[in-house]
C-alpha cells in the first residue's frame, strides 16, 4: 500500500515515519485494503478555505475526509485524502489538558473512517463512529502507534 503524507504545517513537529504503521493499523483493525491513501497535515488558513469550498463553511475545522474509490472492483483502489489542522488539535487539546499528538491522531483515525464508510451526520452514525475511534485510539495506545514528537 502507498501511504502519501504531506506535512504542510509547521506546529506540530513529529516523524512522517510515524504514519505508516499507524494507518496500516487502523485498515487492518476495520479489515480494509486499499493500494493507496494521502494524508495532508495542513495549517488553519488550507483546512478553512478547503472547508469553505467543498461544504460552503469558513470556519475552522479539525479534519476533512475525501473519499475516492466507492467502487470495490478498480484494480487500483485509492481509498481517498485525509486532511488534518494540527492547529486544532494543538488548541483542542490545550483547552483540555490533553496530548495534541495524541489529538491529531484521533483526527487521522476519523479521517480514515470517514473514507471508509464511516459516518457522524445521525446520532446512531456518530455513535458508531465514537466507538470506533476509542477503539482504534485504545489499539494505537496500546501498540505505541499515536504520533509522537521529534
Amino acid at each position: 500500500m502507498i501511504i502519501n503524507v504531506f506535512d504542510q504545517q509547521e506546529s506540530l513537529k513529529f516523524s512522517l515515519d510515524q504514519l505508516d504503521p499507524l494507518v496500516e493499523q487502523v485498515l487492518q483493525e476495520e479489515n480494509r485494503t486499499c493500494d493507496e491513501v494521502s494524508v495532508y497535515f495542513v495549517d488553519t488558513p488550507t483546512i478553512s478555505n478547503l472547508h469553505l469550498e467543498y461544504f460552503d463553511d469558513g470556519s475552522t475545522t479539525d479534519c476533512i475526509s475525501f473519499p475516492l474509490d466507492e467502487e470495490d472492483d478498480s484494480p487500483y483502489r485509492v481509498l481517498g485524502d485525509v486532511f488534518i489542522c494540527p492547529e486544532t488539535a494543538i488548541h483542542y487539546a490545550q483547552a483540555h489538558n490533553l496530548d495534541p499528538y495524541e489529538e491529531a491522531t484521533l483526527y487521522l483515525v476519523h479521517g480514515l473512517l470517514h473514507l471508509m464508510g464511516y459516518d457522524d451526520i445521525e446520532e446512531e452514525d456518530q455513535r458508531e463512529m465514537r466507538q470506533a475511534e476509542q477503539r482504534h485510539m485504545n489499539r494505537l495506545k496500546d501498540l505505541n502507534l499515536c504520533l509522537k514528537p521529534l
